[in-house]
């Protein structure tokens, strides 16, 4: 996989499904708290929750019309059960049990160089059925937009500028019912064809100034890959992050270790695995390729060694 799309898609997924990874946990019944750009009705109402986010970074010596520019988000996606045509919270069909409950789905807008491209998503519902019953995924209509801009700020050095609005329709209060008409855990990642980003963690001294007037709101961006590709995301990262070698896949608790967090998936009660299993395909997904990891795969978590240097 391409390495900028695998750290990319850790952070899309960071806070999606939380340890310990079932339907009734507390913290998973607060989800998506990461990245939101959220409706402009309920924004006004809570302006903690921005409905918009902004990403600006240095561009040296580069054409700004060759940077191609993808704003990736979350879409949450109710799953319901139903027994024949009655809605339930659980199902069991074939031997499997099924939980009613919040799924996410991924949106991508892409554009290259200055210009304006639409966030359209219609409503809709979708259906898979089950033995004596179904299941039935429906998602609400999302409306907004991504704006590129390029300004040169001196010399070979232009800034480009990014921001992501919703404008979805939005008149209520409640936020748990406006996260389905959320851009959730939202990031961009800019390509330069020619030229090469300027770090905005660490500029050159000839650029402090010019690095310190970028405003980023909402999101922190840095250098992935050497100096063609900035990754804008939401969780603060150093410059040039990378995806362990060691890790044996996404947890969506990117803050956590993961030896620790594996040997906590571990102990799980059988009655709580089951939870975890059917509360949803990704934490599924966990469970399975945890517990078939060897002992030796599982060492390997238990600390490396990067880098060696005199300590003065």
């Amino acid at each position: 996989m391409d390495p900028v799309r695998a750290i990319a898609d850790a952070l899309l997924y960071e806070g999606y499904l939380l340890w310990p990874y079932r339907r009734s946990a507390t913290k998973n019944q607060r989800r998506w708290t990461f990245g939101g750009v959220y409706p402009r009705g309920h924004a006004e109402r809570h302006p903690d929750d921005s409905c918009t986010m902004r990403t600006e970074c240095l561009l040296e010596s580069g054409d700004p019309a060759r940077v191609q520019v993808s704003v990736r988000f979350l879409q949450v996606v109710a799953r319901q059960l139903y027994a024949g045509s009655e809605p339930v919270r659980e199902l069991t069909a074939g031997g499997t049990r099924y939980l009613s409950w919040d799924e996410a789905v991924e949106r991508e807008v892409a554009l290259e160089g200055p210009g304006r491209a639409p966030v359209a998503v219609a409503a809709g519902s979708a259906g898979e059925r089950l033995p004596g019953g179904a299941i039935v995924r429906s998602w609400e209509a999302l409306e907004g937009a991504v704006r590129v801009g390029a300004e040169p700020v001196g010399g070979a050095i232009v800034r480009i500028a990014v921001e992501i609005a919703n404008t979805t329709p939005w008149d209520r209060d409640d936020r748990e019912a406006a996260l389905r008409r959320t851009f959730c855990s939202a990031h961009t990642v800019l390509r330069a064809a020619t030229g090469e980003f300027v770090s905005q963690t660490d500029p050159p001294e000839r650029l402090r100034a010019a690095a310190a007037a970028c405003r980023n709101e909402g999101t922190w961006p840095v250098l992935v890959e050497g100096r063609r590709v900035v990754l804008s995301s939401p969780i603060i990262l150093e410059d040039h992050p990378r995806i362990a070698p060691e890790s044996p896949g996404d947890l969506f608790d990117a803050g956590e270790i993961d030896q620790l967090l594996l040997l906590n998936i571990l102990s799980l009660t059988e009655e709580e695995k089951a939870e975890m299993r059917d509360s949803d395909p990704r934490a599924r997904e966990i469970l399975e390729r945890t517990e078939a990891l060897t002992e030796e795969q599982l060492m390997r978590l238990h600390g490396a060694i990067r880098e060696l240097r005199t300590a003065r």
